[in-house]
C-alpha cells in the first residue's frame, strides 16, 4: 500500500501525555510507550481529524518554519512503530504482537503505600545519610575483598554469597514492585543481566503512565531497601565487632554485597536505577544512545553503523554531562575489578587448584569440584539471559 500526500490516516487507540520537554505516546493495544516532540503530536491530532497528509504538511510548515517537515517520512515511521491502523480507510496488515501480562495485582496499593509514603521517603533518605556517616566515623566498616571468605571451605563461602546476593537482590526488586503497587501499577520480575552479572529485573514500563515528578520514587525504591539492609548490617557489625565470630563474618559479607551493588548503581552505562533517575530529571529519554553516539564521534576507532540519534541544541549540555558520567562508570567498573574481584579470583584459585590433584576422598577435592559446579550454574544463567535478550532482538 503506497503512501501519498492525498492519503488520510487513522491511528490505533493511543493516549498522549505531556512530559517535561516532549510528549509520551502510549499504544493502548500493545502497551508500548514512545516519546515524540510537539510537532509530531500536532501531526497526529490533524490525522485524527481526517486531514490529508499534504494539508497537514502545509499547516505544520507554517506553524514550525524552522523544522524539516516531511509527512510521508513520519507516516512511514508510524507504520514501523505499528501505530497506524488504516490508510484511506483500508486496514494495514500488522504482525500480531502478544502483549505480555504484568502481575503482582494481588499486592494491595495500601501495602505499597505503607512502604512508600512521605514519611518513609524522609526515613530512607535519613538512613542513607547515616550509612555514609558510619563509614566516615569508622572506615574499617568499609568492605574488603577478604570479606567473602567467611569459612575455610570455598564452596560454603560461595553458597552464602550466592544466598545473600539472591536474597538482597530480591528485596531490592521488591522495593520496585511495592513502589509500583503504591501507584496501582502492574509489574513482573524476570531474569536479566548487566554485563557479566546475572540480575533480577522489575518490569517498570508502566511507569510512563505517571507524571515525571512521581517516577523517581519508583526508580529509587530498590536503593531505599538496599540502604535499610546496609544500615542493619552496619549496626550488627558494630555490635559484634569485638567477638570475631560467624555473625560478624556474615555481616561483613552482607555489607560487602550491598555496598558493591550500590556502587554499581553509579555505572550508568549499564542502565542502572540511577541512570533512569538522571534520564527522568533531565527529560532526555535516549541519553544512553546519544551519549554513545557522542563518544563514538570523539573516538573515531569506535565508529559503528548504529542508527544516528537526533540531538537537539537544548540537549547537548545534558548529553555531554551524561557522557562524562558514562565514562566514569566504566572507570568505576575497572577499579572494582582491580580492587575486589581480581584479588578474590586469585585467592580462590590458590586455595582450590591444589584440590583437583588430590584424591576424590579428600574434602579439598570436592570443594574444588563443587565450586566449579557453582560457577558453571552462574555461567548457564548468564548465557540464558543473553540468549533471551538476543532472541527478542533487543
Amino acid at each position: 500500500m503506497s503512501l501519498t500526500l492525498s492519503a488520510t490516516l487513522s491511528l490505533v487507540p493511543i493516549e498522549i501525555r505531556k512530559d517535561k520537554k516532549r510528549f509520551i505516546i502510549e499504544d493502548k493495544t500493545s502497551g508500548e510507550f514512545f516519546e515524540m516532540p510537539e510537532i509530531c503530536v500536532d501531526a497526529i491530532s490533524l490525522m485524527n481529524q481526517g486531514e490529508q497528509l499534504g494539508n497537514i504538511e502545509l499547516l505544520l510548515k507554517e506553524k514550525y518554519p524552522y523544522e524539516d517537515v516531511n509527512l510521508l517520512e513520519f507516516a512511514e515511521q508510524l507504520i514501523d512503530l505499528q501505530l497506524l491502523d488504516s490508510i484511506d480507510g483500508v486496514k494495514i496488515d500488522k504482525q500480531e504482537i502478544q502483549r505480555e501480562q504484568l502481575g503482582f495485582l494481588w499486592i494491595s496499593p495500601k501495602i505499597g503505600k505503607f512502604f512508600f509514603n512521605k514519611f518513609t521517603y524522609f526515613l530512607y533518605g535519613a538512613i542513607f545519610i547515616l550509612n555514609i556517616l558510619l563509614f566516615i566515623v569508622n572506615p574499617s566498616l568499609f568492605p574488603h575483598h577478604e570479606d567473602i571468605f567467611v569459612f575455610d571451605l570455598m564452596v560454603v563461602n560461595v553458597l552464602f554469597w550466592m544466598f545473600f546476593t539472591f536474597l538482597f537482590v530480591l528485596i531490592h526488586e521488591f522495593g520496585h514492585v511495592l513502589a509500583m503497587r503504591a501507584h496501582n501499577l502492574p509489574t513482573k520480575l524476570e531474569i536479566g543481566h548487566r554485563m557479566f552479572f546475572v540480575v533480577f529485573e522489575t518490569d517498570m514500563s508502566s511507569v510512563w503512565k505517571l507524571p515525571s515528578k512521581d517516577r523517581n520514587v519508583l526508580f529509587l525504591a530498590g536503593l531505599s531497601f538496599d540502604s535499610l539492609i546496609l544500615f542493619v548490617a552496619l549496626i550488627l557489625q558494630l555490635i559484634f565487632q569485638s567477638e570475631q565470630g560467624i555473625i560478624l563474618g556474615l555481616m561483613n559479607l552482607a555489607v560487602f554485597d550491598v555496598v558493591l551493588r550500590i556502587i554499581y548503581q553509579c555505572c550508568f552505562y549499564m542502565k542502572t536505577d540511577l541512570y533512569f533517575v538522571f534520564e527522568n530529571v533531565s527529560g532526555c529519554y535516549n541519553l544512553m544512545e546519544m551519549a554513545q553516539q557522542t563518544i563514538r564521534k570523539k573516538l573515531p576507532f569506535l565508529n559503528s553503523h548504529a542508527r544516528e540519534e537526533v540531538v537537539f541544541s537544548e540537549e547537548r549540555n545534558t548529553v555531554f554531562t551524561f557522557s562524562v558520567f558514562y565514562f566514569l562508570g566504566v572507570v568505576i567498573t575497572i577499579a572494582l575489578y582491580i580492587i575486589y574481584f581480581i584479588p578474590e579470583v586469585i585467592h580462590a584459585g590458590k586455595q582450590l587448584l591444589p584440590g583437583f590433584g588430590m584424591a576424590p576422598t579428600s574434602l579439598a577435592f570436592w570443594d574444588a569440584v563443587l565450586f566449579t559446579l557453582q560457577v558453571s550454574i552462574f555461567l548457564l544463567l548468564l548465557l540464558y539471559s543473553y540468549r533471551k535478550k538476543y532472541r527478542r532482538g533487543i
